[in-house]
């Protein structure tokens, strides 16, 4: 086992060296080049960002979840590998249960956001089947923080108006000014909603190119279903369980144990601290970590950077990730892939 988690991190580290290569040396190349004397060096090279539209129908699978679970999914996509890692493990050990599922899942070395997904499997698979959405929700979060959570509460919005989002018997929603809130109705039962992403906010909006509709998570259909509820009580023991996640609206934040969370992941650049001549600065936490040979991001207008080539458009992450088959082999979970225990059933679609 120990030689199988090996050979997948460094195969993982060669695939995303090989991804973002290009622009890393492009970036080396144009640091190199200095400007003739007397001439001023020319305006470093900006990665495209995504625009509005495009955070919406990026963030449209997760937007009606409940904030503690966006807050986990946003911080896990960071960590594309780590997802995947974690998705493989889960298969290898679906005879693992509650508690002692939570202690296993303790010793690993991943990030506590992808460990908080263990318990929900579903969720967590969705994210392995659909790397490259995955990947390029990760990259807009590290580099777009305030427009991605801007664009889950759009969306919300535009469910609310459509009929779709309202408080039912497995989850609150609430209003705090204009943000719109999703929790949980009981507190040691957690619903995921089960929707069709791309009808549920009344005009339809285009599907992400290559997305896979994973069993549990999807119905046909504009409306909104809940089907098992996930017990979370097991894991409350745990540093990453449930209780020690949420979401600051008013700072556009992610919170882990009630400080913004600061994801360490060296899958993506962020843009925001990389400067043309020196690299890294303003402590570069987010992205490849000071003293390393990071690989820059670089993208032409109308595409989008990322290790694994955000939109699908790059052949890294449709290589992992093709429709209907986990990224790296192993098959579905079936019917959501619930492990844990304590599940309770749910309402039907509204």
């Amino acid at each position: 086992m120990k030689i199988l988690k090996q050979s997948l991190s460094l195969f993982l580290s060669s695939c995303l060296v090989l991804a973002t290569a290009p622009g890393g040396f492009a970036s080396q190349t144009e640091q190199s080049t200095a400007p003739p004397p007397g001439q001023a060096a020319p305006p470093p090279v900006q990665a495209a960002q995504q625009t509005p539209e495009q955070l919406q129908q990026l963030v449209a699978p997760i937007a009606l979840y409940p904030d503690a679970l966006v807050a986990q999914i946003l911080a896990a996509a960071t960590y594309p590998d780590q997802v995947v890692e974690a998705d493989r493990w889960l298969q290898q050990h679906n005879n693992l249960k509650g508690e002692e599922l939570g202690k296993e899942v303790d010793k690993q070395p991943w990030d506590p956001s992808v460990k908080a997904l263990v318990e929900f499997p579903s969720v967590l698979a969705n994210m392995d089947k659909n790397l490259s959405w995955t990947s390029s929700l990760g990259d807009a979060y590290v580099n777009q923080e305030q427009d991605v959570m801007n664009a889950v509460q759009v969306m919300r919005d535009r469910a609310e108006k459509a009929g779709n989002l309202k408080s039912t018997e497995q989850e609150k929603v609430s209003k705090q000014g204009k943000t719109i809130v999703i929790e949980p109705a009981e507190p040691e039962v957690v619903y995921v909603p089960e929707y069709d992403p791309w009808l549920v906010y009344g005009a339809p909006i285009g599907i992400w190119p290559g997305w896979y509709d994973y069993p549990g998570l999807y119905i046909g259909g504009p409306g909104i279903a809940f089907g098992l509820g996930f017990g979370i009580g097991f894991f409350g023991g745990f540093g990453w369980g449930w209780g020690h996640w949420g979401y600051d609206w008013h700072h556009h934040g992610i919170l882990f144990d009630h400080h913004g969370y600061v994801s360490h992941s060296r899958v993506f650049v962020n843009r925001n601290n990389f400067n043309r001549g020196g690299g890294f600065h303003g402590g570069g936490a987010r992205g490849f970590a000071g003293g390393e040979h990071g690989f820059a991001s670089h993208s032409r207008s109308g595409t989008h950077s990322g290790a694994f080539s955000g939109f699908n458009h790059g052949g890294v992450a449709r290589g992992f990730s093709s429709r209907g088959q986990s990224s790296f082999g192993g098959g579905f979970h079936g019917g959501g892939g619930f492990h844990g225990g304590g599940f309770h059933g749910g309402g039907g679609r509204r």
